[in-house]
Order: C-alpha cells, then structure tokens, then sequence
C-alpha cells in the first residue's frame, strides 16, 4: 500500500506499510506539516527498529488489527472462535480507500470465510473516531469475543489519568504511573456506569489541565465496555504503548451467522499538545459541529423531584409554576410520580397511564398552565425498569430481563424489562407514544436507576449488547415520532454518559447530587468529554439532600451557572429576597449562555489545589467568563493572584468583578480594584500570567469575573 495521511485541526494521522498487509499507524499527534511521498518513505523508515535478540527475525510494527500474525503480544484486536477453534485470521486481500478526513481498510481471509473493516474519520476539532467491523462470509457460526480499538503511543506518555465514582460522587480523577502492564477499566455494569471511565489519557509527565502533551481514548457506548492502556517491553515500531478500547463482550454473546456482520461502537481518539483543554475543546468541537446538536437557547429548567417527590398535588404544582415563571424558569418538568400507582418507589414502575387517582383530568390541567406561563412542560420516564407491584408486571412476569427460572436481586424495588422482546419494546413504544401525543410535553427524563445483573435474555444468552441496541432503537423510534421533544439521559444521576448516548438524546444529567460542592468537581471533569451546554446543572436546596451540606444560594447559583442551569427545589419555600437574586442569576444566565455554551473550556492549573479556577472563553477570544471557587482550606492567608488562561495575549480586556453572584463572607476586605468599582483593564497576556488579586475566599464560596475585549 501506499501512505495515508489524515490532517485536521492541528492533528495529523499516517498510515504506512508494515511487515503485514494491514497497514501500520507511523503517527498519531501534532501536525506534522506538509509532507512529500519522500518525506513519509523517509518517516517509515527512520522509525524501523532494530531486532533484538530473543525476538521475531523482523522488525515489530503496529497494525490496525495487531494480534499474533504481526508478533504484537499484548491485547489483540480481534478474538474470536468457530466452535472452540480459534480464528486468527492472516488478512491476504486488503483494500485502502481514503478520503480528505476519513479512511477506510477492507481486509479479507478466504481460508478462514472471515472478513474485516476499519474505519477512521479524522473530524472537526482534531478527535480521531474509529469503528471495526468483523463478517462471517463463510463456514459455521464465528463467535465474536472481543474487537478493541488500539492506537499507538510514544516513550514519553508516561503517565494515566482516568476517572472512577459512585452515585452521587461521579467523575472522581485518579492518576499513576504508565509502567509496564496493562491497565484496564472494564464496565459490567450494563450501563456506562457511575465510576465510568469516560475518557482515559496519557500523557507527559506532569501533564496538566494546561500544558504537557496529551493523548486519550473514550469507548461511545452505553453497555459494557472497556479501555485499555498498555506497554510491553518489545517496542512495536512506532509504539512505546497503545491506549484503547471498547465493547466487552460477554461468553456467546456475539455469535455471528454466514453472511452476519458485527459492528463496534465508535472510540474517540483525542490528542493535544497544550494538555487537557486542549483534548476537551477537540471533543467540544466535534460535537458542536454535528447536524442535530442542540442550538436553541438553553433554556432554565425547574425540575420540581426535590421539591415534592412523589406528593403530586395540582394546586401546589401551579403554585410552584406561578412562581417559577416570576423568576425566569423557561421549562418546568414533573418527575416521577405520575403515573397509575406511583405513591412511592415501591409500585406502578411501568404502567406508563397517567394515574386517575391523582390527575383524574390527565396532566393537561397543569401543562396548559404551565403553557399559558410562558414556560415548556417535561415528563420524567423510566422505560427501561419495572416493579413486581405492577400491572404489567404481573400481567408479563416472563418481560423481566433475566436468566431462565431466576430473578436477580432488587435495586431501588425495581428490575429491567427485557427490550430484546418485540412484544415487550412494541408496549413501550405504543405507551410512551401515546402519553407523548396525548400530554404533549415538550422534553422527557429518561432514566434509568439501576445497574443490569443476570442480563440473560429467554433464549439463555447474555444480552447486554441487544439490550443496549434495543434502547437506541426506541429512543430513536419516538423521537422520530415527536420530534419537537427534547429527551435527556439519566441513570440515577450519572450513569450513563457517554458520546453514543448523546447521538440519540439532548443532554444529560450529571449527577443526583445537587450539593455544589460536589457539583463543582463533577462539572469540572464531566466538561472533558461533553461541553456545558449538554451538562444539566440545577440549584437544588439550602440543605442538599444525597450530602446533608449546607451552602449559600449565591455558591449554588454560581456552580449551577456553567452547564445547562436550572432549579431543582421548591421555590415557593424561599423568600422574596431569595425570588430576587434567583430572577438576577437566571437573567444573567440567559445574557451569558450564548458564551457559555458555544466558546472554549478553560481551567488553569493553580498552585494551590484548593483554588479551582474554570471559564468560557469566546471562540473569536473577544470575552469571556470565569469563576473562582476555594474547594476547601488553605495553608496560605489568602488566595494568590488568579491567573485568567484561553484570552488574546495581544488584546486588552476589561475585567468586571460580578458582585450580585459572587458569594464572600462577611467582613472580607477587598483588593483595591474591587474596592473601588470592581473594574480593571489588562491585555490577555497580562491576565495569563500575572493575573488579578481576589478576595479571601472562605471554603465553599467563589467569585464570578466577566471578560470583555476593549
């Protein structure tokens, strides 16, 4: 074959020959400028290694598929088996077809009836997506074990950065060293998972949110999956490591057909030289560039679950919509409880018919109030679960997803509805449908509240992919028939976010913490994969009720600020003077979000760990916002300059301190600057590396800066 060479955005991909028919990965990084076929024969060449002793008799290379037939000795791209014979396939036909952004490798063993794709799409923003294709084209049933995705990394990445959590306390970051070994998450979770990994980078030593070269990999599926970094002692060509992953598949769940094709999911490949901004704004942009990313105004949400559970009462709901439109909330949606049974967690979890009982006119009298506020109503669902105590259980007891004669044990008083089943997705369809057109809500919360255990379908066979697959398909279903409903994606709070799950929904839930404290770090890390505009944030109560924290309204409203913001509380408990600063923030969010949702994420990396320091800063660098928060205490007397990354070295900005959402304690003495109007002129590069002087900041208090080019 020839060479390939995908560029985009400041990040180059070469493909070149190997020792195999399958071409090898010579770069994955920074663009490495234009480049003659003399240049790229010269590149190939100067990366051929020597061959050790103890070692195949020619040199390593890392392939597209590597596995045994190219001597890579680590995680093989493909697994697979016919009837407990292995398959190692030796590709003899492969076919190169590329394009500006995109390249696509047909491959073919006509001894084994086994054929093989892969491609590559180098997209807006620099991120490298990349899917695999496995065909059985001929001989008995070819079972599918595992298809990971591996690209190829150099000497010196040498440290990993992932995430992990629990509910409530998502997207936790965990760093160490890059040795030799392999280092694998894996999700058996049958969702993406509470401690999902969602993005696993390498790196630079002491690489930061700011500096140090980067490289990371996301698995976009919403089912089992799993990532990988991994180092072996023999070098593969251009390889030191290679970072990876995705779908883990369970014994037999795959078990192709003549003529049968097996599909990957997508895993993202992000690089960056400036750090994990950098790989974030790569991400950002992709999907900002998408077709069906949301673009409207984001609008406020209040969402009335922390307000009154599962005491749905009309009168006190449109007292809380009569308020909630004072204030500014521009959507209003009712989370569980509505439907026949639902006085608790206990019973009625899918019988999708609004209850008689509770809303004996159906939800029209508070959804046309609602209306006639000038705000959208939403309707919370969860399709996916059911309870024992429920017609449709009791009517279907075979529906439940599991093994043959058994019953997994109960989470949250709920198990999962078999989707495989065309009678069980067929009911769900035709239910949800039905509420959707006669209710006519304009956003679902589709959640989803437990992990899937025994995931066994009637035939005997794991199920988590099908399942999985069924999911999409009804999401997919009723939006094409609702299309003006915007749906969101909750698994009790965080546990499924992933970049598949956001093809066929509009946002997603972060978490079921509302305590800012929490929230600060959950965003903080969340925003490395997604952008704010798809991250709901909400200001939950003065008392969070998942941390039994107590925070100021002011720190709420300022964490709330940087996502998609909204309310989660009943707002007819506050006072009048809480009613004002909420209708402030909520004009303000309103005046901010067109930056906030189409620029830059910025987070400096500040000296002391408990000084956070996050922002937007427009895409054509003509302002920006920041905010400050103290996580905790500090050794140091006071904060040190904060120093304002992301802007226009050469311009010169006018920085506002926001006194109404700043939260300060009393008594603090302010820097002169603020003292004496809150206003101060300096150029970008003046911001980024002098910086400004802030107040003594308490723990659990913050400051918000506006930014503007003069």
């Amino acid at each position: 074959m020839s060479f390939v060479v995908l560029r985009r955005d400041g990040v180059m991909v070469i493909l070149g020959p190997s020792s195999t028919a399958v071409p090898a990965v010579l770069h994955w990084g920074t663009d490495l400028g234009e480049l003659t076929e003399h240049d790229l024969v010269e590149l190939r060449r100067a990366a051929i290694p020597a061959v050790p002793h103890s070692s195949v008799d020619v040199p390593r290379w890392l392939t597209l598929a590597p596995g045994g037939d190219d001597a890579w000795q680590g995680t093989p791209a493909l697994a697979m088996h016919r009837d407990g014979s292995v398959q190692y396939p030796r590709w003899a036909e492969v076919n190169v077809s590329a394009t500006e952004f995109g390249c696509t490798v047909d491959a073919s063993d006509s001894e084994l009836g086994i054929s093989w794709s892969i491609e590559l799409s180098l997209a807006v923003g620099g991120s490298l997506r990349v899917r695999q294709r496995v065909q059985n084209v001929d001989g008995g049933p070819l079972t599918v074990d595992g298809v990971v995705t591996l690209m190829p990394l150099p000497d010196n990445a040498t440290e990993l950065l992932d995430l992990t959590g629990r509910h409530c306390r998502e997207r936790t970051p965990q760093r160490r060293r890059f040795d030799h070994g392999a280092v694998v998450r894996a999700s058996r979770r049958g969702r993406t998972g509470h401690d999902a990994t969602l993005v696993l980078t390498a790196g630079s030593e002491g690489f930061g949110f700011r500096s140090g070269e980067v490289w990371g990999a996301h698995v976009a599926w919403s089912g089992d999956h799993l990532h990988l970094a991994e180092r072996l002692p023999e070098r593969a060509g251009q390889a030191s490591g290679v970072l990876g992953g995705g779908e883990l598949l369970a014994p037999g769940e795959v078990v192709l057909q003549t003529g049968e094709t097996y599909s990957t999911p997508w895993v993202h490949f992000v690089y960056s030289a400036v750090g994990l901004d950098g790989s974030a704004q790569s991400v950002h942009r992709w999907m900002r560039s998408r077709p069906a990313h949301p673009s409207p105004p984001r609008p406020v949400v209040l969402n009335v679950w922390e307000g009154v559970y599962f005491d749905h009462d009309l009168t006190r709901l449109r007292g809380i919509a009569d308020v909630a439109a004072r204030v500014g909330v521009e959507r209003f949606v009712l989370d569980d409880g509505w439907f026949r049974h639902r006085r608790d967690d206990r019973a009625g979890l899918g019988d999708w018919q609004v209850d008689e009982g509770v809303w004996p006119d159906g939800l029209a009298p508070l959804f046309d109030h609602v209306r006639a506020l000038g705000m959208s109503p939403g309707l919370w669902f969860e399709p996916e679960m059911v309870n024992l105590d429920s017609d449709i259980a009791r009517a279907h007891p075979d529906w439940l997803l599991a093994a043959p004669g058994r019953i997994p044990l109960e989470w949250r008083h709920q198990h999962v509805l078999d989707l495989t089943r065309d009678d069980v997705f067929d009911y769900l369809l035709s239910a949800i449908d039905a509420v959707l057109a006669d209710e006519r809500p304009d956003y679902v919360k589709w959640d989803h509240n437990r992990d899937l255990m025994l995931a066994v379908d009637s035939d005997g066979r794991a199920a988590v992919h099908a399942q999985t697959s069924a999911y999409y398909r009804l999401l997919d279903a009723l939006r094409s028939r609702h299309p003006q409903v915007e749906f969101e994606s909750c698994a009790s709070g965080g546990a499924r976010i992933d970049l598949e799950v956001l093809e066929h929904t509009d946002r997603v839930w972060a978490s079921d913490t509302n305590d800012p404290l929490e929230r600060q770090r959950l965003q903080r890390w969340t925003t490395q994969l997604l952008p704010p505009e798809l991250i709901g944030s909400h200001v939950g109560p003065q008392i969070a009720h998942t941390s039994g924290r107590w925070s100021t309204l002011q720190f709420r409203c300022l964490t709330s600020l940087f996502g998609h913001a909204g309310l989660e509380m009943d707002v007819t408990e506050l006072s009048s003077e809480d009613h004002e600063y909420l209708t402030s923030w909520t004009g303000l969010y309103k005046e901010l979000r067109g930056l906030l949702h189409t620029g830059d994420v910025v987070r400096a990396d500040h000296p002391d760990p408990s000084v956070w320091v996050h922002g937007v800063v427009a895409a054509d660098l003509s302002e920006a916002a920041y905010s400050i928060v103290r996580m905790d205490t500090s050794p140091e007397d006071r904060t040190d300059r904060v120093r304002l990354p992301g802007l226009d070295p050469h311009v010169r900005y006018r920085v506002e301190f926001v006194r109404e959402l700043s939260d300060l304690g009393n008594g603090i003495e302010l820097p002169p600057w603020i003292a004496d109007g809150g206003i101060v002129e300096l150029s970008g590069s003046m911001l980024a590396q002098a910086g400004v002087a802030l107040p003594v900041l308490f723990p659990q208090t913050g400051v918000l800066l506006r930014v503007l080019a003069v």
